[in-house]
């Protein structure tokens, strides 16, 4: 119950004895449950990263041709000392 209480507060949670009774009540159903898993034989079976069959795809590492900052300035509406200037947002 103290761990209870100690975690609602750290997540700024208000709780009655009944609410934190009843989370305690549904977290040690969730620890039960994970007993089970831990009499599961698992000394034969590779260690894996994900249960999807995929793999990265990488692409080339290609120089493009890239612009100036006059270039792209060129372009812009609007422009101080070489930066676009863009409306106050707050």
């Amino acid at each position: 119950m103290d761990d209870i209480k100690k975690y609602a507060a750290m997540a700024k949670l208000i709780l009655s004895d009944a609410e934190t009774t009843k989370v305690a009540e549904l977290c040690q159903a969730l620890f039960k449950s994970f007993d089970a898993l831990a009499d599961i034989d698992t000394e034969q079976v590779e260690p894996m990263y994900t249960v999807l069959n995929t793999q990265n795809t990488f692409r080339e590492d290609v120089v493009v041709k890239s612009y100036s900052r006059d270039e792209l300035l060129a372009y812009a509406p609007v422009k101080q000392d070489g930066y676009f200037q863009v409306p106050k947002t707050i």
